[in-house]
């Protein structure tokens, strides 16, 4: 009876690791000029009023974005653009980065 428990135990442990690895890590962007906001606009339309954003990774490193950063990470990944803006005060709210779009000629 006991080691059945303990087997359970195991599998259950097994299991919840597993899905913790699955996972992908978050990474979020966040605007470091306008601290205050909360998804009331696009990251895009913040972005051509001259906000600043930083790419915040689970671990807690930022790198803020250059002019350049951002033009190069559009042409990669239009949709980072597209989601609501989120600042530093709401990190916790703010929505993870989206996956790259899958490339018709690389997913084969």
């Amino acid at each position: 009876m006991k080691s059945k428990v303990v087997m359970a135990l195991l599998v259950v442990a097994a299991m919840a690791f597993l899905v913790a690895a699955a996972a992908p890590p978050q990474t979020k962007l966040l605007c470091v000029s306008k601290t205050d906001l909360k998804g009331q606009e696009t990251v895009s339309s913040c972005l051509a009023k001259g906000e600043r954003f930083a790419v915040v990774d689970p671990y807690g490193l930022v790198r803020i974005l250059t002019p350049e950063e951002v033009e190069l990470s559009k042409a990669f990944n239009p949709k980072v653009f597209e989601t609501r803006a989120y600042g530093i005060k709401y990190f916790k709210e703010a929505p993870a980065v989206p996956p790259l779009p899958v490339s018709p000629e690389v997913g084969g």
